[in-house]
């Protein structure tokens, strides 16, 4: 079953605390669960960020917000109950419970007008898209990384075959293979190399090595090429292999690959640009946001 949106999540939450006890949301999120009918793969789901749960995080979200409306009171740290104004809400019934209902609230009106102008959108946005503020910075994040990620495989397949060569080599380096790029890495691509563009060590200590093809190429790679990779590796006893391409692989390259006994991956232009990305290979920080929470231990009396 699908992952509730966090809105949806507020009645059933305020009915789990209708008892007036104290209680946590590590207690009620398998009780909530079970009320949505979540498997544990739908319990499994993480945030983009994979810090934490998709399911956790919306539950924590809807918790916040009905704090904020008056509907329940923090007691102390993790531990909160609900409140007169809850259990009157909860009388009512209110089909749905959500983002505009919880406006009604002079509190609320407050925690929303009190936002910097350039965030009201983001609270429309919360309203319209059922979307917690953690899963739009995360969307907006995957926008950008996305984005970023075409332009650098446009400009990866402008460069010099040469180059080409050469970058993947230094991403190997920058991925923890070998050494340094006079000791490690060494570009081999010449005319008659015998399908064989780059050597990297795999460690510092050069106990095994490595064997690179490079293709900066606009069609796909089909099955010949890794089949002719395949046997430069035989050729010069290797092993292993890494064949990457600016553009795709066939279903007959990757099958192929797959079979095969020695030790070969398959890095199409997609995961090439997206390395460079997680590796800052052709790319610059542009900003740095900072996402702080409540130090609740600072708050702790001794």
């Amino acid at each position: 079953m699908a992952i509730p949106d966090f809105q949806s999540i507020f009645l059933p939450l305020l009915k789990a605390c209708a008892d007036g006890q104290e209680h946590t949301k590590q207690e009620l999120l398998p009780l909530l669960a079970k009320q949505f009918g979540l498997s544990d793969g739908d319990l499994a789901v993480k945030l983009a960020s994979g810090k934490q749960g998709m399911f956790d995080n919306r539950v924590g979200w809807a918790k916040s917000y009905l704090k904020q409306a008056g509907l329940l009171e923090n007691l102390r740290r993790g531990v909160f109950k609900i409140t007169a104004r809850g259990l009157q809400v909860l009388n009512e019934n209110p089909q749905p419970l959500n983002v505009r209902y919880l406006k009604r609230f002079p509190e609320f009106v407050v925690f929303n007008a009190g936002k910097p102008k350039d965030e009201s959108k983001l609270a429309e946005s919360i309203s319209a898209n059922q979307e917690t503020p953690d899963e739009l910075i995360a969307a907006g994040y995957r926008q950008l990384r996305e984005a970023l990620a075409i332009e650098l495989l446009e400009r990866i397949r402008s460069v010099s075959a040469w180059q080409f060569e050469e970058l993947v080599v230094e991403l190997l380096l920058k991925m923890g293979y070998g050494g340094t790029q006079e000791d490690a890495g060494r570009v081999v691509g010449k005319s008659g190399d015998g399908g064989i563009d780059g050597i990297i060590n795999e460690d510092r200590l050069g106990l095994d090595v490595i064997y690179i093809q490079a293709k900066r190429w606009e069609a796909d790679v089909g099955r010949p090429e890794i089949q002719k990779f395949v046997g430069a590796l035989a050729g010069n006893k290797a092993n292993k292999g890494v064949f990457i391409t600016s553009a795709g692989f066939s279903k007959g390259a990757t099958e192929y690959a797959s079979q095969v006994n020695h030790r070969v991956v398959l890095i199409d232009g997609q995961t090439l640009a997206e390395l460079m990305i997680d590796h800052d290979l052709g790319v610059s920080t542009k900003d740095v946001y900072t996402v702080k929470r409540l130090d609740t231990d600072y708050f702790e009396e001794d």
